[in-house]
């Protein structure tokens, strides 16, 4: 039913285990060569989603410095629903930012972890769990496993990374670890614990740190917000331990999965943080930049006719220097006098006025 994510995942782990399978000091059937096999199926996924993973950064910013008009919408339009809605689309429009972008990357690696999952329980199908087809050790060994061979299957099988096999895990029955048997030998739980264990601490301080870095660039609004609290504890402490408590039964693959996705999601946090912060200074410099340039030089006086004209404008009245000279020169004097008419002009005292009838 989801072979549209099965096939596409076990045939990037098929490349990686080809081409880390050529190198001579590895070959196809060791342990290191199917682990790094999985490690870099890992970061080809998270390179493909390098830029949503900018974006959901630029988009969780943009939405943290934008609460406080969400909160106001909120308030404004607390009686109305679908005003609301409408509004905040509005406002995301605006600003240019789309709230699923912040969930992009998690989802998409969603069925990556399921795939990876099904397709490493896929090489042993010996258990008669859920997913698991009740086979019997020899059909397990010579059916193919979506892009994989019988021979990449038996190669797997074979596989040991320190003792243990990638695909089992801590609390694996004992009937599907006899499936290992014909391609070395059975491995034990203390085989597998070994590895295992370290790689599950080492997952889980990952995620702790990782959730920590991410907790700590939110703005002081947003993490007073009930449920951002709510959120960032799950993520600083409940995921870390789920971690730990789920681990037993996660086959040791998954686990390097859980760790070298950690790993790139730390460095590349950093990388990103880093990078954004500096466009942020550089804007920053530069508005100040712009404001320095347009202010008076020290000792020199302010240039005011702009102001002049943007308040001449402002009022109605005109710009044109003649004409406010003749509205000036129909005004009286500054000693109380009117100003004198040209030569052979008629006096024209009560001009704009009515004239008064005399009283008898």
């Amino acid at each position: 039913m989801l072979d549209f994510i099965y096939y596409p995942v076990s045939g990037i782990l098929w490349v990686w285990h080809k081409i880390f399978g050529a190198i001579p000091f590895l070959g196809p059937d060791s342990g290191v060569t199917w682990a790094l096999s999985v490690v870099f199926l890992v970061f080809t996924l998270r390179a493909v989603l390098y830029k949503p993973f900018v974006k959901q950064v630029r988009t969780t910013r943009q939405m943290q410095e934008l609460q406080p008009q969400i909160k106001a919408l909120q308030k404004k339009y607390s009686g109305d629903r679908q005003r609301q809605a409408v509004e905040m689309q509005k406002l995301q429009k605006e600003h240019g930012f789309n709230p699923i972008m912040g969930c992009l990357p998690v989802l998409a690696q969603a069925p990556v972890f399921i795939g990876l999952f099904h397709v490493l329980r896929s090489f042993n199908r010996t258990g008669t769990g859920f997913g698991q087809l009740g086979m019997s050790v020899e059909a397990n060994a010579n059916t193919p496993n979506y892009f994989f061979s019988v021979e990449d299957v038996q190669s797997f099988l074979s596989a040991r990374l320190f003792g243990a096999p990638i695909s089992a895990w801590i609390t694996m029955p004992k009937e599907q670890l006899d499936a290992f048997a014909a391609y070395g030998p059975i491995p034990t739980v203390l085989n597998i614990a070994v590895v295992a264990v370290p790689l599950m601490v080492i997952a889980s301080i990952a995620t702790h740190f990782n959730s920590r870095a991410s907790v700590g660039r939110q703005s002081p609004e947003a993490a007073a917000n009930p449920q951002s609290a709510i959120m960032n504890k799950l993520a600083l402490w409940v995921f870390p331990l789920g971690v730990l408590v789920g681990g037993p039964f996660l086959p040791i693959a998954i686990l390097l999965y859980w760790v070298s996705n950690n790993i790139w999601t730390y460095g590349q946090q950093h990388i990103v943080f880093r990078r954004i912060d500096q466009e942020e200074e550089e804007k920053k410099q530069a508005a100040i930049a712009r404001r320095a340039d347009n202010a008076p030089k020290p000792g020199a006086r302010p240039d005011l006719t702009k102001k002049k004209k943007s308040a001449t404008a402002t009022d109605g009245s005109s710009s044109d220097p003649e004409i406010i000279a003749g509205d000036v020169s129909d005004q009286p004097s500054g000693d109380g006098s009117a100003s004198k008419p040209k030569p052979g002009a008629r006096p024209q005292s009560n001009r704009g006025k009515s004239p008064k009838r005399k009283r008898r």
